[in-house]
């Protein structure tokens, strides 16, 4: 099974009739009377995503978005709203606590505001607690005997980032604590404890864990309680999370702000290879086959249920699919015939987001990322590091923010425009230039489908007045959904860490706008309302033709070299996945080396190996192989006394484990290499199932305090946890899984449409009275055929729906275990 959520938020103001309400901004202001806010996601206790600071802003806008694969036994998602300050602790605003239970409660997930609340200490609770109970009844009477064995994973309290817990029992008016562990999240105490009944009647078992503070009050860790029916019956005898106080949830009335939030959860049964075989089969057929006469394919079928989020899923998903077939090329060929088939005006051709245009531009994403970074990535950096003022908007102009330009007194709006004009066409003319040189570096994979859908306009208008439709088709995905979105927003592309200040965001924004208006070969210019961009049209103008030129060039491609085979061939297993600098340090027998025992080394990850270097061009290269990993976890920021750290726990052939520990330089940058490497090791034997998140050191491990350095691991691995990537490898089982639980929706309709209706008229003249997409218009032979189709469609969806009731009955232990068995 495979979970993920996807999570698109920001946080903006809430809008009335009376104007714009501070209650969705930030509770705690900067001195300047503003915030610098962004967010930090965690699944539990594990920290999955950072969004980037939205500086100086009440009402920011982050539009990230998120895919997380979870553990099937996950509990709660929580978002907190901090203020990033540059001296001391960041602030925290707010939070926003998500139950599993919550999200998974419709199938469309979250798409609302929700208040921020407070954070309180006291139900920041984390970790769990190892028990084990028993009811004795002797000459005395009852007596329970608590087992308190170890708890992991405690939140840390103190400074030093550890905590002091004990713990303290509660049975009936009864009390009595255990020991108290200094300096540990990890406490092992082994301490049995005895409790006697009080007359009356039976009373709950309540397990307290408290940080006990030599000044002050003790701090909360957590807790667990069992009724005491449960005592009866099954007495505990395991780990239990931990949890806060039962209290009711503050809701803060959006005093300190709101969150909109846009969550959903997907959990699902992914069968072995052969059981999806049937279904992709019939998926190939349909792309090879006419689109004109399938209207029971289950291609046909999708395109008909889905729309909006639901059909971008889906597009990334069959674009996936098909990518991992050899079949990308003639699956979007097939949605283009059915598009320019129903389109009659060409100025609305893929202009709405169908299935069709959804495809190309998840295709484009998916096999295009590498070159889009290559075309634009020089021209994205000069304009975040120069920080050159542009603006042509005499209503924006701010002319104290000129001096820069000019030092000749306070600068004209002439001024101002002209020195506007020369600094955007100098970017402009160096992101054409790296547009229109780059064809031959365009993947042959895009190439070839940009070739397809230029041939399918064509054939559709052939028309003189038609001339530039064909081009238009291709530059409205390649450059109004493709390269001018990434230019607005680098961030969400990859193409940088952080989003832009507000000056820089302009200035973007405005380049953005004209590689719109050149991918639009100049056809709107003038016919806007933003007359004040009429200074850039006759840049714009001469670009056009370049770019008809490249787009000739970037069609002129052969198909016999075409790069959409399998998926090991899109992308090799020595393809980079993720590199960059990190600090290095191996573990050491010595205990824990000084600080300047980090080196600095070049990291490459790829399907095979994690190989480093001193530089990117260093020729002698050291390697770990993938296949020898058993864990990729954080480390405690104690351990090092430095943040950002993860450790590579590995295998040699002797069986002997070795740790390497690498320390990245932000938090979004170590979560990034976590789940590169845990998916890169995820089809490895052996995983381990808990490790030591500190260090050895004096002698005995930071976290759990334990001196024999072959302690076996105190706190669980999260190998499930990973983030979605555009280079994530191919899955078709997943894919196809996820097409099946779609075409299931439409089940019903099929079969009423196809099968149970026996009125149709079959007459040849019947064929020309409508469309070859109704069925009432379809010819005799043609109706045969659209009616085997969705039989066989419905007898592979019956056959899934056997498999997938099999493999439920094995897991609850119904069945006896068959050829069903993974």
């Amino acid at each position: 099974m495979a979970g993920g959520v996807p999570l698109l938020f920001g946080l903006e103001p809430r809008r009335s009739s009376e104007g714009v309400s501070t209650r969705g901004g930030c509770g705690i202001l900067g001195r300047s009377g503003s915030s610098d806010p962004y967010c930090i996601v965690k699944v539990d206790d594990e920290v999955v995503a950072r969004t980037a600071t939205i500086w100086r802003s009440l009402s920011p806008f982050w539009g990230e978005e998120y895919t997380v694969h979870l553990p099937l036994d996950f509990h709660q998602l929580a978002f907190y709203v901090l203020d990033e300050d540059t001296v001391g602790h960041d602030d925290v605003i707010g939070k926003v606590s998500l139950s599993r239970d919550a999200i998974a409660a419709d199938p469309r997930g979250i798409d609302s505001w929700i208040n921020l609340s407070r954070v309180d200490p006291d139900a920041e609770v984390q970790g769990e607690i190892c028990l084990a109970v028993q009811m004795l009844e002797d000459a005395l009477g009852r007596c329970l005997r608590c087992h308190v064995l170890q708890a992991r994973d405690l939140a840390p309290r103190d400074i030093s980032g550890t905590s002091d817990p004990f713990a303290r029992v509660f049975w009936g008016s009864q009390s009595v604590e255990t020991s108290t562990i200094k300096k540990t999240r990890f406490p092992r105490w082994d301490e049995v404890l005895e409790l006697r009944a009080a007359p009356g009647a039976p009373s709950p078992l309540r397990v307290e864990l408290w940080d006990w503070d030599m000044v002050g009050k003790n701090d909360f860790l957590g807790m667990v309680e069992f009724p005491p029916q449960v005592l009866q019956q099954k007495p505990p005898n395991g780990w239990f999370r931990l949890r806060p106080f039962p209290r009711a949830e503050e809701d803060s009335g959006g005093s300190l702000g709101a969150l909109r939030l846009k969550v959903r959860l997907t959990e699902d049964r992914v069968l072995p290879s052969r059981y999806y075989r049937p279904l992709s089969e019939l998926l190939a057929t349909a792309v090879l086959g006419p689109a004109e006469e399938d209207a029971a394919s289950p291609l046909a079928v999708l395109e008909e249920l889905t729309s909006g989020d639901c059909r971008q899923d889906l597009a990334t998903r069959l674009v996936k699919l098909f990518l991992g077939q050899g079949l990308a090329g003639p699956f979007l060929d097939y949605l283009t015939r059915r598009e320019v088939a129903r389109t009659t005006d060409p100025n609305t051709l893929f202009r709405s987001n169908s299935l069709a245009s959804k495809s190309m531009e998840q295709f484009m994403k998916l096999v295009g990322m590498p070159y889009l970074h290559e075309v634009l990535q020089p021209v994205i950096s000069r304009v975040f590091e120069e920080k050159k003022y542009m603006e042509l908007d005499p209503c924006k102009m701010e002319l104290g923010r000129t001096r820069r330009i000019s030092f000749k007194g306070a600068p004209s709006e002439e001024h101002v425009r002209e020195a506007s004009l020369g600094l955007l066409t100098g970017y402009l003319g160096a992101i054409v230039d790296a547009i229109v040189g780059s064809a031959g570096r365009c993947p042959a994979v895009m190439r070839l489908a940009f070739k397809q859908l230029h041939q399918r306009v064509e054939e559709r208008f052939p028309q003189t007045e038609h001339k530039d439709v064909k081009y238009l088709a291709i530059s409205g995905f390649l450059f109004l959904r493709f390269f001018a979105p990434a230019i607005l927003t680098p961030k969400l592309f990859d193409l940088r860490d952080q989003h832009a200040d507000p000056q820089t965001s302009r200035s973007l924004l405005l380049l953005a706008k004209a590689v719109q208006s050149i991918g639009n070969l100049g056809q709107q210019l003038g016919q806007g309302k933003e007359v004040w961009m009429a200074p850039l049209h006759p840049f714009l103008l001469r670009s056009v033709s370049r770019v008809r030129d490249f787009l000739d060039r970037l069609v002129d491609v052969d198909e016999e070299e075409e790069a959409g085979g399998p998926a090991r061939a899109l992308i090799p297993r020595s393809a980079t996945v993720r590199e960059g600098y990190l600090l290095k340090r191996k573990e050491e027998p010595g205990g824990l080396a000084p600080r300047f025992a980090f080196k600095k080394r070049y990291f490459r990850l790829s399907a095979d190996a994690l190989s480093y270097a001193k530089s990117p061009e260093w020729q002698t290269r050291s390697s770990i192989p993938v296949s020898h990993i058993r864990a990729v976890e954080r480390v405690d920021e104690g351990a090092f006394q430095l943040p950002h750290m993860m450790q590579v726990v590995t295998q040699d052939g002797a069986g002997a484990l070795h740790t390497t520990y690498l320390q990245c330089k932000n938090v979004n940058e170590l979560s990034q290499w976590l789940s590169a490497l845990r998916k890169a090791s995820a089809p490895n034997p052996d995983k381990l199932a808990a490790c030591h998140p500190g260090a050895f050191r004096s002698a005995r491990w930071t976290c759990c305090l334990r001196a024999e350095r072959s302690a076996a691991g105190c706190s669980r691995t999260h190998a499930a946890v990973t983030l979605g990537d555009w280079r994530d490898p191919l899955d078709p089982d997943a894919e196809t899984q996820m097409v099946y639980r779609q075409l299931l929706l439409g089940r019903d309709q099929l079969r009423r449409k196809f099968l149970e209706n026996s009125s149709v008229d079959t007459t040849p003249e019947a064929g020309t009275a409508k469309g070859s997409g109704s069925l009432e218009g379809a010819c005799p032979d043609a109706l045969a055929r659209q009616k085997a189709a969705a039989a066989r469609l419905l007898e592979v969806l019956a056959d899934l729906d056997r498999a997938h009731e099999e493999f439920q009955q094995q897991e609850e232990g119904t069945v006896a275990p068959g050829p069903l068995g993974p």
